[in-house]
């Protein structure tokens, strides 16, 4: 109540913030006729750098909007829908004789195009702002530019330029919300130079659907150690693993599909192991399990993680020592030429033999060999293939002496780096969230390639793993018939 007994209350003092005009409106008369040429040359130079942004990044459309309005200006409307509808009928002949050369060829221009216009470029300022990726001060909006989108059908690659200030992170934070914002499955975030990051808006996954395992090729067909195929990469292109010079560590959970790798390994190497230019060593801890479906691969194998596997890596890290005092002098890495066979020690789930082991010493012989041929077999002409499904330091001490990497699915986002390195994860090695029904597919990392590339073992099946012995042995193998169990209906006596 005022002083005059009224019950009336001022209101509070208006508060907005004061417009903030351009410097050059202040300015005196005299001095914005001087300056009008050059304002002028300035304005229209960056009407022409708008007009080239649109050119590039738009030239079917734009070449197709201006030879119709041509036409139709010439000809008339009549001749245009003819010469449209012929077009139409030829595009459509392609696609029905030469799907193929069609989709590779016209396809991805026109598909980049659309989905540049449609899907980013006409809401990439809203949903920038509702993603909380947008930066003020001082009454000015600072916004993520939208570079280069490149449409492959299966992902579309954004291109984007952050904001000064922004840091990957944030935007790995925000990736789930951007790829239902702009209607994808999912969203990797990848940084390809400061300040400047590129986001996977994945659509389908290539990747799902499993992989049959290709005939075995002849015997007399060359195995390259450097580029044995074991897959397909999710671009559609064969995923190679180089054997030569390298260690390989696969990774993961249960059912991950680390037998998959595995015996993909074993079938690209098939033409090599029967001529004795490879010969595999495998130790399986479980007993046979795994490497059990097919021993006959093999040159020598242990099914447990006693002494017998111990006994066997000791005798390969002996072979390695050996060969070394023999090549020195004249090689520096092994060769077919050396007169030696190429060895690849299989080890599935390796952390039975050199962390579960409960007898100390064997465990001791075990950690102690298995670096020996780690750190010392790469030249000698050896390769160490060891799964297991924990990456941690304490279980596996010496993952840095595996050049090449393979994650598999995984538990935890942290297993990530452990298994790929730092900072391979926000380049989009996303294994913690690869689908328990796609068995086989993994992030691959190899020393000294700073992307990892995702991919997918082929689907080695039990008549594979029999295709495979009867190849390498030429003993054709019969599995028994499992017959069911005898029920009172069919005469016999129930238990």
């Amino acid at each position: 109540m005022n002083g005059r007994g009224s019950q009336w209350v001022d209101p509070a003092p208006l508060e907005v913030s004061r417009p903030r005009l351009p410097w050059w409106t202040l300015a005196p008369r005299w001095v914005k006729v001087v300056l009008s040429p050059v304002i002028l040359t300035w304005l229209a130079c960056w009407l022409l750098f708008q007009l080239g942004r649109v050119l590039f990044r738009y030239p079917l459309t734009l070449a197709v909007a201006v030879l119709a309005g041509w036409a139709d200006a010439r000809f008339g409307h009549g001749p245009l829908a003819l010469a449209l509808a012929g077009m139409v009928t030829g595009l459509a002949a392609w696609w029905w004789l030469h799907r193929s050369s069609f989709i590779r060829v016209a396809l991805p221009r026109v598909r980049t195009e659309y989905r540049r216009f449609s899907i980013y470029a006409c809401q990439w300022r809203t949903v920038m702002r509702l993603s909380d990726l947008v930066k003020r001060d001082r009454g000015k909006e600072y916004r993520p530019r939208l570079r280069s989108v490149r449409s492959e059908g299966w992902r579309d690659r954004v291109r984007v330029k952050m904001v000064k200030g922004q840091a990957p992170e944030q935007w790995d934070l925000h990736a789930s919300g951007l790829a239902h914002s702009f209607k994808a499955m999912a969203c990797r975030v990848r940084v390809r130079k400061p300040g400047h990051l590129e986001l996977d808006f994945v659509h389908r996954d290539p990747l799902a659907q499993p992989i049959s395992a290709p005939a075995l090729a002849d015997e007399s067909a060359a195995v390259d150690l450097k580029r044995v195929t074991v897959g397909r990469l999710e671009n559609g292109k064969p995923w190679r693993l180089r054997l030569l010079g390298t260690h390989v560590l696969g990774v993961g959970v249960s059912g991950a599909g680390k037998g998959s790798l595995l015996w993909s390994v074993a079938r690209a190497l098939a033409p090599a192991v029967k001529s004795g230019l490879v010969r595999l060593y495998g130790i399986d801890p479980k007993g046979g399990m795994e490497l059990g479906q097919a021993p006959g691969v093999f040159r020598k194998i242990a099914f447990d993680n006693g002494e017998t596997a111990v006994a066997l890596l000791e005798e390969i890290a002996a072979e390695v020592k050996n060969r070394a005092q023999r090549y020195r002098g004249f090689l520096r890495a092994w060769t077919p030429k050396s007169g030696d066979p190429f060895l690849v020690v299989v080890i599935d789930e390796l952390a039975d033999l050199i962390a579960y082991q409960t007898d100390k010493k064997l465990k001791e012989r075990a950690n102690l060999a298995t670096q020996v041929i780690a750190s010392q077999g790469r030249a000698p002409g050896v390769c160490v293939l060891g799964l297991l499904q924990d990456p941690r330091k304490e279980v596996i001490s010496f993952r840095n002496l595996f050049s090449t990497r393979v994650a598999m699915r995984l538990d935890e986002k942290a297993q990530v780096d452990m298994v790929l390195g730092d900072g391979v994860r926000e380049r989009g090695a996303a294994a913690h969230e690869i689908s328990e029904y796609t068995p086989g597919v993994a992030f691959v990392k190899v020393d000294g390639k700073r992307e990892p590339v995702r991919g997918r073992a082929f689907h080695v099946s039990d008549e594979d793993l029999d295709e495979l012995t009867a190849y390498v042995t030429g003993v054709p193998v019969h599995r028994a018939d499992v017959l069911p169990f005898p029920s009172e209906r069919d005469g016999g006596t129930a238990a």
